[in-house]
């Protein structure tokens, strides 16, 4: 039985953030009281955000550099298996723009000891998404109905917001999810929830504090389409 060293992670994956990394870590002081750490997992950002992270004098953020740019599924991938490396019980992952608010981490970590995976609900809170631009909000609400008609599951499986038990989830099967792009999230998502308990929370998703999203027109167009592909892989070809 593994041996928990160390209480929680809180993972943050940068490219190019320099502006939002005070901000989210203000904002992590102010609501998180009890004993954590922080990793950021960072794609050799050229902004000046890597300096600017090294320059933290603080003992609970660590900084994991990566050669250059290999997908927003990969960091996480990558964060969590430095995580179950350091013997973490919890592994908390969040982005860094401000879109997800570190007030909802007590909530996550009250369900985490009787639920596996915990994620955030864009679509249980009215107008939650009200200051996101209107192509935003239709790509994050067709993508959310896509997914909960073809896997019959009203989970927000698309959100990076989430919490691992990583007392009760293997690794593993978190990285039976292959996809290192955005659609990681919804690919491991399905997969955990016919292993585990998966709950979630409803949050407000306001727009990001600084900087440009890195989300591009190929990574929307791929990400639908790897929705399919992942539906079919599992449901025709009765494969994780």
């Amino acid at each position: 039985m593994t041996s928990f060293k160390k209480n929680c992670l809180i993972i943050i994956p940068t490219y190019n953030e320099k502006n939002n990394i005070h901000f989210i870590l203000n904002k992590i002081s102010k609501y998180i009281k009890f004993k954590h750490d922080i990793l950021f997992v960072d794609d050799n950002s050229y902004d000046g955000t890597l300096d600017l992270i090294k320059n933290i004098n603080s003992k609970k953020i660590f900084l994991l550099k990566r050669k250059k740019k290999l997908g927003i599924g990969s960091a996480h991938k990558d964060g969590i298996k430095y995580g179950y490396k350091n013997k973490y019980r919890y592994i908390i992952t969040m982005d860094c723009d401000g879109t997800h608010d570190p007030k909802y981490i007590n909530k996550m970590l009250k369900l985490a000891n009787t639920e596996d995976l915990i994620i955030t609900n864009r679509f249980g809170v009215k107008n939650s998404l009200s200051e996101w631009n209107i192509l935003r909000k239709i790509i994050t609400s067709f993508r959310y109905f896509l997914v909960a008609f073809l896997f019959n599951t009203k989970l927000d499986s698309s959100g990076a917001y989430r919490l691992y038990n990583c007392k009760r989830i293997r690794l593993k099967d978190i990285l039976l999810a292959k996809n290192d792009g955005y659609i990681f999230f919804t690919e491991s998502t399905i997969i955990i929830n016919k292993i585990y308990n998966v709950s979630q929370i409803p949050v407000l998703l306001p727009k990001r504090y600084a900087g440009s999203s890195k989300m591009t027109f190929t990574n929307i167009f791929f990400g639908f389409f790897n929705i399919f592909y992942i539906y079919l892989r599992i449901h025709l070809f009765n494969q994780k």
